[in-house]
């Protein structure tokens, strides 16, 4: 065989097949590249890829429009004039003019307690009940009195019939005029006797009246009905006179108790007074009627806002202090009656210093914090120490500088939102 006839075998014989191969392959590459492209773009992000796009801790974002809807303002932080203050230390104690002495009205038995020390109470609950047994004995003197009055006016009606007939019969002389006077002086006695009476049940109701019983009460123990309200008349409640907490609890049922006697005490802590020392040469730059900042070592990163309302007229000649009183409301009851406090008085002179709104400073995990802007949707959580609170404005010690711009009014949703993402993430 040629080498010509050689060639054309060998073509006919391995072309064909090497054609279909070679195209086979390739249609299989081609499937395999356009397979793995798909599965490129199916496959979910990796979890580095999701932490390269994640915020730093403490920033968060917030779109424009929603910074709009929850009314943020931002701020520049400036240096001014803060006024001076000096720091005097002092106790909590209960606004005197809301402390209320329990006490019997009567000497009386013990029946039942209804609170306890440390409970809260509101105005008009029920305290106390007791068997009055000044009460019990005028009730009594009450039920005679009246059953005495009504004799006195059966008696003056009486007399009033023999008046009336004595002046029809004198018109027809068939009575002297002797019987006539009579009949009219009786029937005079008869009136004295019923006005007599009369004072005297108004004297025993005013009595019982100091005791709370109301006329429906006293209407409700007429002999005549067979009622015995008389019985249970003598038991009287001790309501609370405003709302407030047992701070002082000395009684127990079945106790026999005298008016002068003190069951317990109600103070009303809403508002607190912080009483504290000024030493004497401090007296001639503290300023009555100015905003005062509390601090107690139970919240250390809190300041209570107070007012200062009275300076002592009388030294202690053992400390060479003089009392304040400042006047701090209380709402929440965090402030504790004889809790040890810090006290910043605001003082004549001043000072250069930073202050913010109060509105722009939020707690988180009990400290307090400021969102510095970063960029019109983003902003970064600063620890700041707040100093003393004037009105609305509070002075930051450290953590902010000038020129630094924060989010004021509003800043609690930033807050908000840099909750939710951390929930989100620990979820």
């Amino acid at each position: 065989m040629s080498d010509r006839q050689l060639g054309e075998f060998r073509e006919r014989r391995f072309g064909l097949p090497a054609l279909v191969l070679v195209l086979g392959l390739g249609v299989a590459a081609g499937f395999s590249v356009e397979y793995c492209r798909g599965s490129a773009v199916a496959t979910p992000p990796t979890e580095e890829t999701t932490r390269t796009d994640a915020l730093p801790a403490g920033v968060v974002e917030v779109p424009e429009a929603a910074q709009r809807n929850a009314g943020m303002e931002v701020l520049t932080v400036a240096s001014r004039m803060l006024p001076a203050t000096i720091e005097v230390t002092g106790v909590v104690a209960p606004d005197e003019r809301r402390v209320s002495h329990v006490r019997p009205l009567a000497r009386g038995v013990i029946e039942e307690i209804a609170v306890t020390l440390g409970a809260r109470v509101v105005r008009g609950q029920t305290l106390v009940s007791y068997d009055n047994i000044e009460l019990g004995a005028l009730v009594g003197d009450y039920l005679s009195e009246v059953a005495a009055q009504r004799q006195a006016e059966a008696d003056l009606e009486v007399k009033q019939r023999f008046l009336d007939r004595a002046e029809a019969l004198i018109k027809l002389e068939a009575v002297a005029q002797q019987t006539l006077e009579l009949r009219r002086a009786e029937f005079k006695n008869a009136q004295a006797a019923v006005a007599s009476q009369r004072a005297r049940v108004a004297k025993i109701e005013e009595q019982i009246h100091r005791f709370g019983l109301s006329d429906a009460d006293l209407a409700g123990l007429t002999p005549e009905e067979g009622r015995s309200g008389h019985r249970t008349a003598s038991h009287s409640i001790l309501r609370a006179p405003f709302d407030g907490v047992v701070t002082r609890f000395d009684i127990a049922a079945g106790e026999i108790v005298e008016p002068d006697r003190e069951l317990m005490t109600i103070s009303d802590i809403s508002t607190v007074w912080v009483l504290a020392d000024v030493y004497e040469k401090d007296l001639a730059k503290v300023v009555r009627n100015t905003d005062v900042s509390i601090r107690v070592d139970a919240y250390p990163d809190r300041v209570f806002a107070g007012r200062l309302t009275y300076i002592s007229d009388v030294i202690d000649p053992q400390t060479r202090t003089a009392k304040v009183r400042c006047v701090v409301a209380n709402p929440d009851g965090a402030l504790k009656l004889d809790m040890f406090a810090r006290a910043a008085l605001v003082t004549s002179d001043s000072r250069q210093g930073i202050s913010v709104p109060a509105a722009a400073i939020q707690q988180i995990d009990g400290q307090s914090v400021v969102f510095i802007r970063q960029s019109s949707v983003r902003f970064e959580r600063r620890t700041v120490e707040v100093g003393t609170a004037a009105g609305d404005v509070v002075e930051i010690r450290s953590g902010l500088r000038t020129g630094d711009v924060i989010a004021g009014a509003g800043s609690f949703y930033l807050k908000t939102a840099l909750l939710r993402e951390r929930i989100g993430e620990e979820g």
